[in-house]
């Protein structure tokens, strides 16, 4: 598959001016698209990338997920702008989106340039200075490759690499972004997945598989993470 003969990219259908302006702007950036073995191939703006048509037809691209610990171990989550344009108001864990189709995002040794993009998020969306979380502080993990549709319109396909790291820092959130956060504890989340589950409140779909799968084990050993680390894994959901 190459991304200009994975499927046909119908982007006049959808009007972004129906939506937040800055969330539309953003829908203009550059992501990496990959195959299934997480192998560079091309590039798209996030607004093709993200087309359910699109992914239906098998567009896939890169993705992190950072999970960011305070000192007392407990987990940072945000809730989702309402502005946002896919998964709006849903809760999630600290930060999600995408290293971009850029010389210092597009470094592969030692994940540098999905690390670098994690850092440019934890700034732009939570305020988080960047000496606050240094890249040696951030942890690869493992990878997951899921899908999963926001609405008729929209939707994720990605290859999301996990990032942990355990910090300090100072929020400054930014509204356009994140509507909410809080630190929980594993018996918080625990009630937060299970209010999910009755419908009370809204969890992203890649958050509730890593945290049904994967995330309790992590938790476990935030001073060791090599002994759960998966850095040649790609867990398939």
């Amino acid at each position: 598959m190459s991304s200009s003969t994975a499927t046909a990219r119908p982007e006049a259908e959808v009007n972004l001016a129906n939506y937040d302006a800055e969330q539309a702007r953003l829908m203009e950036e550059r992501c990496i698209v990959i195959d299934e073995h997480d192998r560079r191939i091309g590039a798209e703006s996030k607004k093709t990338c993200h087309l359910m048509t699109n992914i239906d037809g098998g567009l896939l691209h890169r993705a992190f997920s950072v999970f960011l610990f305070d000192p007392q171990g407990r987990l940072l989550l945000q809730q989702r702008a309402d502005e946002k344009i896919t998964f709006p108001a849903y809760w999630t864990n600290t930060c999600c989106s995408h290293p971009l189709n850029k010389e210092d995002e597009l470094v592969e040794e030692n994940q540098l340039g999905v690390k670098r993009a994690a850092r440019r998020k934890l700034e732009h969306e939570l305020g988080i200075p960047f000496e606050q979380v240094p890249l040696d502080a951030i942890k690869y993990i493992t990878r997951i490759h899921y899908k999963a549709a926001s609405n008729d319109i929209w939707g994720e396909h990605e290859i999301d690499y996990v990032l942990i790291l355990q910090a300090t820092v100072d929020l400054n959130i930014n509204v356009n972004e994140v509507q909410s956060t809080r630190y929980v504890t594993r018996e918080e989340l625990q009630t937060m997945i299970e209010e999910a589950d009755a419908g009370k409140i809204k969890l992203t779909p890649w958050f509730k598989l890593i945290t049904n799968d994967l995330l309790f084990k992590w938790w476990d050993h935030l001073e060791q993470l090599d002994r759960v680390a998966e850095p040649e894994c790609i867990h398939r959901y």
